[in-house]
Parts: structure tokens; sequence; C-alpha cells
């Protein structure tokens, strides 16, 4: 599979998924049980709106046409709003229903107001549904009728604005929590992301491209992000508000209620299609993206490259491909995500339609008050708004639910390079290197190491040559433990190194690469690494040691100069001498100078050459270099050829057997003395 194709996952594992999603959620317990909380309560305000404005109407605004009962000599003019008129204490049938027994009412007479044009007439109403006029009210009459009205109105909208104000701070708090709670569990996710992949070895690497770890940490962690913050507890919240609003509607008016619950089946049956197509359409979406990351990485990084060799067309090319893939990924998702909301709008004017129809004719006929209809239309679009917003819920639980698969990919990825069950640790490390019938391969068959055997002492320098490939750098891999050797076993003072911290194995190594790795920060935070105990001074005296004060004292900022990206700022040897001040900086027991000098200029290379001798002075230095001339005074040179030893001495004893060694050195120096020539020939015309 190419670097660039991403494992393709079928299963999916929601349930077991949502439950370890849910407990990164769990630190943060009493903050969500408060969201929960604040969610109740907002439902609640929410679902009374509607009711108000359904009692304000009904039971105001059309209070004039309702009922109203003789009450006079009774107990019941005083728990109730009453109006006199003549010889009459009127209160409204309503304010007593329910507090009287009904027999205590029964023989009392019924009245209520008729208006006819521009005058109001108060009528008796008779048993047979009949009305007997009684008297004409005049205009203040009837406003002494309106006024309990009035004064009610004032109250609820009151009440009203009260409960849009409670309202209001209630959604800001819950979102606030909300979103502060989704923000700190990304931020505990993305650190684990990271830390869980400093442990990974370098053939973790190896495999995966940079722009696939970085879609995982960025992108798929901001799509948990808003699970946490806009699915977890809103869809609680519309859970909450759906069955709220069913009941209310059920206790206004079951009839009604039962009309407009007739779309459900088509929600559920909608909802189902739209789950099966919409999974497999954003998962393709999370995999293109990760490939277009790991490819638009690739091309930017190697864009000298590109550029040099003239392959902009050829590369284009290849990202317009990648990019048109992930634009029909998107496209598909689109299709899906667009078809929902349309299909739910379509039901919602179904619905709508039904209730119009059913309760319209209810209320002409007197069976249903326009308040109660008024409030079952606000209520049927509180209904629908929920499951409109579940397609964007959906969506986004959808997108979640691929991206936690790729999170939990990652997280799940076994470290080769296990820590030992049962550490040893060293205090003093002399230095002390045996290489006990070391075989390694990268790939299963494939050995790239043989059967090596070799004893490195104390303080000793040992240099490794050979043709590209011949398995130097994978020594040095093996003895940093970057990877483990499938045989036999390496030693570091009589300690297997795979019983040894792996941290506390490379403290005690001090590599310098020939591809120098420096972090967008200034020179000085590049040599301390993090390491506060080392002061400004002690990075002069460890540069000026190692003579890399004599460029860095000629920047603009000295010390304090900042890195382009990857060192870009700066030459090969420049790097170089960072590099050896950095690892001079963290005083290892061992030494290892990995083709340091190759490709360096002779005067930055007698620089270099000046600081390893220096700074190998009593320390086990291992050397890997193409140069044959920097490592004549080593104390032994390990010469290897297709995984294997084949020669080890001192420069003249190798050279002395006229071996493998002779000829390597008998052809750097042709080269080296036509190189030479040439430009001596070019400087002379």
């Amino acid at each position: 599979m190419s670097i660039h194709e991403e494992k393709q996952l079928t299963q999916a594992y929601d349930l077991g998924l949502m439950g370890r999603l849910l407990r990164y959620a769990k630190p943060h317990a009493k903050r969500l049980m408060l969201s929960v909380c604040l969610v109740v309560l907002i439902t609640i305000a929410d679902l009374c709106g509607p009711y108000l404005i359904k009692i304000a109407i009904d039971d105001h605004i059309n209070g004039l046409s309702l009922p109203m009962v003789d009450v006079g000599g009774t107990e019941a003019a005083t728990v109730a709003p009453a109006v006199s008129y003549g010889n009459l204490v009127l209160v409204r049938e309503r304010e007593l229903d329910g507090k009287f027994p009904a027999e205590q009412l029964q023989n009392k007479q019924r009245y209520r107001i008729v208006k006819t044009g521009s005058t109001s007439e108060l009528v008796q109403l008779t048993a047979n549904g009949g009305t007997t006029p009684v008297a004409q009210l005049s205009k203040a009459d009837v406003d002494r009728f309106r006024n309990q009205d009035i004064q009610a109105l004032y109250r609820l909208s009151g009440f009203y604005l009260l409960l849009v104000s409670v309202t209001f701070i209630l959604n800001y708090t819950q979102t606030y929590t909300l979103n502060l709670i989704a923000q700190k569990i990304i931020y505990t996710l993305r650190a684990n992301l990271f830390a869980h992949l400093q442990r990974l070895s370098f053939s973790f690497f190896d495999r995966n491209p940079v722009g696939r770890l970085v879609t995982r940490i960025t992108n798929d962690t901001q799509t948990l992000n808003d699970m946490y913050s806009n699915v977890m507890i809103n869809l609680i919240k519309d859970i909450f508000m759906l069955i709220g609003i069913m009941v209310v509607m059920l206790n206004l008016n079951v009839r009604l209620a039962l009309v407009s619950f007739l779309t459900l089946p088509l929600i559920i049956a909608a909802t189902i299609v739209y789950r099966k197509y919409a999974r497999e359409a954003m998962r393709e979406v999370r995999i293109k993206l990760a490939q277009i990351n790991a490819t638009l990485n690739e091309n930017i990084t190697g864009m000298r490259v590109v550029q040099i060799f003239h392959r902009e067309k050829q590369q284009n090319r290849k990202v317009e491909a990648i990019n048109r893939s992930h634009f029909d990924a998107n496209t598909k998702e689109l299709h899906v995500s667009s078809l929902y909301r349309p299909v739910m709008d379509f039901v919602y004017a179904i619905g709508l339609a039904l209730l119009i129809w059913f309760g319209g004719g209810q209320m002409v006929q007197g069976a249903v008050e326009f308040g109660v209809l008024y409030a079952f239309v606000d209520y049927i679009n509180r209904f629908f708004k929920p499951i409109q917003d579940l397609a964007e819920k959906f969506t986004i639980l959808q997108q979640s639910m691929v991206s936690s698969e790729r999170i939990f990919e990652l997280l799940d990825e076994k470290d080769d390079l296990p820590e030992p069950a049962h550490p040893r640790h060293l205090d003093n490390v002399a230095g002390s290197i045996v290489f006990e019938q070391v075989s390694f391969a990268y790939n299963p068959g494939e050995w790239v190491l043989k059967d090596i055997d070799l004893t490195i002492k104390p303080g000793e320098t040992v240099a490794f040559v050979g043709a590209t490939g011949a398995g130097k750098s994978s020594i040095i891999s093996l003895l940093c433990r970057f990877y483990d050797v499938q045989k036999g076993s390496i030693r570091l003072d009589g300690v297997d190194i795979r019983e040894l911290p792996k941290q506390e194995l490379r403290n005690y190594i001090g590599l310098v690469q020939q591809d120098v790795f420096l972090f967008s920060e200034d020179i000085k935070t590049n040599i301390r690494l993090g390491n506060d105990t080392l002061k400004d001074e002690d990075i002069r005296n460890i540069c000026e040691y190692v003579n890399a004060d004599v460029f860095i004292e000629k920047l603009p900022r000295g010390y304090d100069e900042p890195v382009m990206e990857r060192g870009a700022n700066l030459s090969a040897g420049q790097r170089q001498l960072i590099a050896i001040a950095r690892t001079l900086a963290f005083n290892p027991s061992i030494l290892i100078l990995d083709e340091a000098t190759a490709n360096i200029d002779t005067e930055t290379e007698l620089l270099i050459q000046d600081a390893f001798q220096k700074i190998s002075s009593g320390r086990t230095t291992i050397i890997v270099a193409h140069r044959l001339s920097t490592i004549q005074h080593a104390d032994k040179i390990v010469v290897l050829h297709k995984g294997t030893i084949r020669e080890m001495g001192t420069h003249q004893e190798l050279l002395l057997k006229n071996g493998l060694y002779r000829k390597l050195y008998e052809l750097q120096y042709r080269e080296s003395y036509t190189e030479k020539a040439e430009q001596a020939e070019k400087a002379a015309t």
C-alpha cells in the first residue's frame, strides 16, 4: 500500500467508539451534569413560550366571548376576578373550573358578551343552547369587563419577558460551559496523540507520511470538538424538546396531537436511509483529506527538487488527481446531506397542512379554540426544528465516528520497541559496546545486517566505512534503538540495550547526523532544546569550544537570530556546528558522527574536525564517513559490505591488507587528485 493511501475502515464500532469518546468526558462529569440541568431548564422555558401565548389568546384576548357564571351570594366571588353588573356578580366559568364541586355551580345562570357590529350585548345562555338578551353594554361597561384581561396581559407579557431573559442567561451559561468542556477534552486528546506519536518507533514513521499524521491531530480532533460542543448535550436537549412537545400537545388536545404525529413514520424512514449512506460518504471524505494533506506536505517539502528538475507539471497533475478525488468525495457527501433537510422540510409541510386542515375544521365547529390551534402550529414548528437540525448534528456525529476511528487507530498503534518489563539502569556509563551475532531487516527476509560481531572498548574511536547500502546507518539506528534487532543482541557496558529504558539509553548517546534538523526558533533555543538548566553563558562557552561562535557572532542578532524552517537561512556547515554544540550541551557518554562532514566546504570542515577532536576526547566515538581522509586516526576502522563485516583494523593495517578498504581509498584518492587537477587547470586558464 502506498504511503498516500489510507487504510479502508469498514466496520462500524459506533457503541465502542462512543464509549471511548465519553471516557475523555469523564473528568468533566460535574460540568456535564450542570450542562444537562441547564438543558432541562432551557427546554422547559422553551416549552412554556407557546403555552403562555395560548393562554393570552384564549383566556384574555378572546376573553369577552368566554361564558360567565353569576356567583352572587357565594364564596366563588372571592376567589376569582369578578365584575359586578347590576344585580349580577359575573365570573368567567374557566376561572372556577375545578375550584368548586360541579353541583354547587350547576344551577347558576350563565352569561356571555356578544359583539354585534359596533355594539356589545350581554346575553343569558339557555339550557337548549340558545341565548336571551339581557342588556346593551356601554363602552364603559365593556372596559370594566375588559380591565381584568388587560391586567392579565400585562402580567403575562412581563412573565414572558422574564422567561426570555432567563432563557438567554441559561443558554449563554450552557453554551460557554459546554464549549469549555469540549476545548479541554480536545486539548487532552491532542496532547495524548502527540505524546503517543513520540513513543512510536521509526518504523511507524517510515510507513506513515507526515501529512496523514497532521490530519489526525488537527482536522480529526477538530471534528470531535464539534461533536462534544454541538452534538453530545444538544442532542439530549433535542430529545427532551421532542418528548416535552409531544407531552404538551397530548395534554392540550389528543386528536390534534395524533394528527400531528402522522408524519413520524416518514421521519424515521428518512433518517434510517440517511444514516446508511452518510457514514460511507463521510468516511471517504476523511480518507481523501488525509491523502491530500500527505501529498501536499511531500510536494511542498520537496519543492526545491520539483523546481530543479522541472517537474512542476507532473507533480501538479498528481496533486490535481488527488484533489479531484477529494472533490468527488465531498460532492457525494453533499448529495446525501443536501437531500435530508429538504425531505424534512417536505414532511414538515405535510404535517402542517394536516394540522391546519383538521384543526381549522375543528376550530370552525367550535371544538378547538384559536389559541390551542396557534400553540399546535408553534409546537409542530418547534417539533420539526430539532429534527431538521438533526441533519447537521447527524452529519457531525457521523464525521466524528469516522474521525474517532482514525484517531483511535493511531492511539491503538503498538510501539514496536516496548519498554522493558523489568528495566535495568546504569549509574556510570564507561562506553563499552558489544554487537553479538546481530542481524537486522527493515522488511522480513531482506537482511540489511547479517551476523555482526564487534566489540568497541570504552573511549575508543571506531569508524564504519563502506559503499552506500552497506548497513552503516543501520548499525547506528540499532545502537540508538530506533529499531530492534531480529537476531543477536547489542550490549552497553554488559547490559542488553533492550533492558534499558529507551530515554535513558538515548541520554547516553549524542548523535550528529548529516541532515541536521533545526526548529523554527532562535539559535540558542535550538542548542538548549528545552534544557532550562543550560544558561546563555553556558551556550556561548560551548559554541566557542566547538568553533560555532565564529559565524554566530557575525549574525545580526547573534544567538537570538531566528532560524527559518529546517534551518534554510544557514549553510550546511553552520547547521552542523550548531548540531555539534547541541550534542555537547547534553554531555553524552557515547558520540556518534553519522556522515557529519559530507558536502561541507574545506574551511568549515576544518572547524568541524577540530570540534570533533575536542568533543570526542574521553568518549567512545563512532564515526560513519565516506571521506576516508577524515578517519585515518581512528583506533579501529570497520569495513562493511552488503551487511557483513569484511575487514577491520587501523588505517595502515587495512592498507597493507590490499583489500576492499585499499580499493576504496585509492578510488577516493584518484577522485580527489582529478578534482584538484581540474581546479588548478581552471585557475590557470
